[in-house]
């Protein structure tokens, strides 16, 4: 049996050419290809990352670079966020082994799935841990949590080719796989749009976090396309109904008997009057 290609790896917000090359050197050491940068800070190509990747060209060769961790993740369907941090988020949080076995799995079932790395100092915004289905943390010791950036990408490698070295085999996807990020970010932007024209995102100063918990929902229920299909059908159809309601009132309103200002202001008439 063929084995699966390897996971993507993404660099987010990267800082120096020289982690850029330690990166490819060791995901050459253990199988992995393909490389995404998202706005590196000195911009790509480096050639200074060339001469610390230790001959890993192809990986370099290969990078391709986005403005955002949503364009980098588009096509994906399964992309674990690595991060040592307590996010606030409620999405799954698993080892380094345990997260190649899901890759493994969803790799051999045809997914595109991929690994994202934070910059070396500030790490991961949680608005794109958001776009992902699931956290990585390495188990290191609590009293020095510090790793470099290649040795988190090196754990996470070695996983991956300890799994494909081991070759059990994958287990068999009856359902249909979950959908890519880019038309769960078209879902998730679509309801949030019919939400700000609803009112919902009050008081505005809390929108960012209101958008990320429901990102992260909605994640978790890893829709297939189409249940990304159906589920916009649904947000079309509430915020056409409500249209039709303020039309009703708008129409109600229109059709109500007016009356003038000089008609409050006359007097009532006499009683016994008609």
């Amino acid at each position: 049996m063929t084995e699966p290609a390897a996971p993507i790896v993404i660099l987010d917000k990267s800082q120096m050419a020289e982690n850029i090359g330690a990166v490819a050197r060791v995901m050459a050491n253990f199988g992995l290809s393909e490389l995404r940068l998202v706005s590196p800070r000195d911009g790509w190509p480096q050639e200074r990352a060339w001469a610390t990747a230790s001959g890993a060209d192809w990986v370099l060769d290969g990078v391709r670079v986005f403005d955002s961790v949503a364009e980098a993740v588009a096509d994906l369907q399964t992309v674990f966020a690595t991060t040592a941090r307590s996010r606030e988020t409620r999405q799954p949080v698993r080892t380094p082994r345990e997260a190649a076995r899901v890759l493994y799995d969803d790799r051999a079932s045809g997914l595109g799935v991929g690994l994202l790395f934070g910059g070396e100092r500030a790490g991961l915004e949680t608005s794109d841990i958001a776009l992902t289905q699931g956290i990585v943390t390495i188990p290191i010791d609590p009293r020095h949590q510090s790793l470099n950036l290649a040795q988190a990408v090196a754990i996470n490698a070695y996983e991956w080719r300890t799994l494909i070295l081991d070759a059990p085999p994958p287990r068999f996807r009856e359902a249909e796989p979950p959908a890519p990020g880019q038309l769960l970010l078209g879902m998730y932007e679509h309801l949030e749009a019919e939400l700000d024209a609803g009112g919902f995102f009050h008081p505005p100063e809390k929108r960012p976090s209101m958008v990320q918990n429901l990102r992260v929902m909605l994640g978790r229920a890893g829709f297939t396309e189409q249940e990304v299909a159906t589920f916009r059908g649904v947000i079309t159809a509430l915020s056409k109904g409500r249209g039709r309601v303020l039309a009703k009132l708008a129409a109600a309103k229109a059709q109500a008997p007016s009356v003038t200002a000089q008609e409050r202001a006359a007097p009532p008439p006499p009683m016994g009057e008609e």
